[in-house]
């Protein structure tokens, strides 16, 4: 069963650092090139329920202007649902591209 696009982005954008909130929103804005804009109370949903399925952790709390502030890192796990999501994603993508191809010599043979 495929994830969800924010869930993706989530994980793809904790790919390489621990990031905290709004680092992760920033970074799934960037990298969705716009498409997907979190809000902080739906990333929290999402990132508990990727720390309740293993494919995320807690890295650090620091403290950050009276607050704290959490970083969260990807597991082993969430780098391996990334692979295969993305290998999903990629495999749709090429039945798209080949029926559209399909549909192009269709069309231009029948004008």
């Amino acid at each position: 069963m495929s994830m969800s696009e924010p869930t993706f982005f989530v994980l793809t954008a904790l790919i390489g650092e621990p990031r905290h909130g709004y680092g992760i929103v920033g970074e799934v804005d960037q990298l969705s090139g716009g498409r997907v804009q979190l809000k902080i109370g739906s990333l929290y949903g999402i990132l508990d329920r990727l720390v309740s399925e293993g494919l995320v952790e807690l890295d650090r709390e620091e403290a950050y202007h009276g607050r704290l502030r959490r970083y969260y890192r990807i597991t082993n796990a969430g780098l391996e649902a990334v692979r295969a999501e993305a290998a999903h994603q990629a495999a749709n993508a090429r039945a798209a591209a080949r029926r559209l191809r399909s549909i192009n010599l269709q069309l231009g043979e029948a004008s």
